[in-house]
């Protein structure tokens, strides 16, 4: 089978055969320049939309970006304000501490409250140093690390130095001092004496405070009631130990106010003067016992603060 062209003018006669393969081939080539023309129109067409639909997603990320930047900027400048804040809280902590150090006459190397944190940040708005500062985030929590190691060391400070206070408060609490009445006189001493019921030498382990029945009883310091019932020779007494070794005691009660297990202040009433027990009129027999033992309480009543 073959193709043939006859092409027939005035002048001109044009003659060309083609063969099946030749058709074949002629046929193919025509078909794939039809595809590719067609091919190469709809490409441009889908690209121009993937230009368009690229563009405005980067247009829209650029917005997303920038709201981001803008809110990250917002956060970390409130971050800064609230970094500034607590800062001058721990300055008002410093001071605190140094003058509670001080007037407890404590060593200063050993609550030293003057270290300032390593951080830093406005106390109003913004300026420009810390709008630069707020572009790094790695600096903030940087500082924020280092302003809470400075508040770990300082509450440990605080909390011991809260303890020694604490300490020094019991202690002068407990302290004991002064006399065991609000108003009355000294009748007897320590010491060895003429006893009043047989006229012999006996040793009187305490001093006898005289004055009107139902005179208050005072404690000398703060301290637990270990015993408030009758005891011989005693009559109604009381017994408070105040720790260290130390025990007072308070005879002759006309009554008691107080009871086993009670903690009492200094300065509090526990009894009403009475004459209870070994006794010739209406005292409080008074004692100070360190570690089991009577010593003669005038030292004691008559000292006015802690040496």
């Amino acid at each position: 089978m073959s193709f043939t062209i006859l092409y027939r003018s005035k002048k001109y006669r044009f003659i060309y055969s083609l063969s099946r393969r030749q058709l074949v081939a002629a046929s193919v080539f025509v078909l794939g320049l039809v595809f590719v023309a067609g091919r190469s129109t709809q490409t441009v067409s889908d690209a121009q939309a993937r230009i368009d639909f690229t563009q405005s997603g980067l247009v829209q990320q650029r917005h997303e970006v920038e709201n981001l930047k803008k809110n990250t900027e917002q956060q970390l400048s409130g971050m800064m304000l609230k970094l500034a804040d607590l800062q001058s809280r721990i300055y008002r902590l410093d001071a605190l501490g140094e003058k509670l150090a001080q007037e407890s006459d404590l060593d200063a190397t050993e609550f030293n409250m003057s270290s300032l944190p390593a951080v830093g940040g406005p106390t109003g708005e913004l300026s420009e140093s810390v709008e630069l500062e707020v572009t790094s985030g790695q600096d903030v929590i940087q500082q924020i690390d280092l302003m809470l190691s400075s508040l770990d060391d300082k509450t440990q400070q605080l909390e011991a130095l809260e303890s020694i206070l604490l300490q020094h408060d019991v202690n002068d609490a407990s302290f004991i001092e002064g006399r065991p009445i609000r108003s009355g006189w000294l009748s007897s001493y320590y010491g060895i004496r003429k006893d009043p019921f047989n006229g012999l030498p006996a040793m009187h382990k305490g001093l006898d405070f005289a004055g009107k029945t139902g005179t208050e009883v005072i404690a000398t310091g703060a301290g637990i009631v270990t015993w408030a019932s009758e005891r011989y020779g005693y009559g109604n007494l009381i017994e408070i130990e105040h720790g260290d070794g130390f025990v007072t005691r308070y005879g002759h009660n006309k009554s008691l106010h107080v009871k086993i297990g009670d903690v009492v202040t200094k300065g509090q009433k526990i009894a009403s003067m009475g004459s209870t027990g070994r006794s010739t009129g209406a005292h409080v027999h008074y004692e100070v016992l360190r570690h089991g033992k009577q010593v003669d309480p005038l030292k004691y009543v008559y000292r006015n603060s802690r040496k």
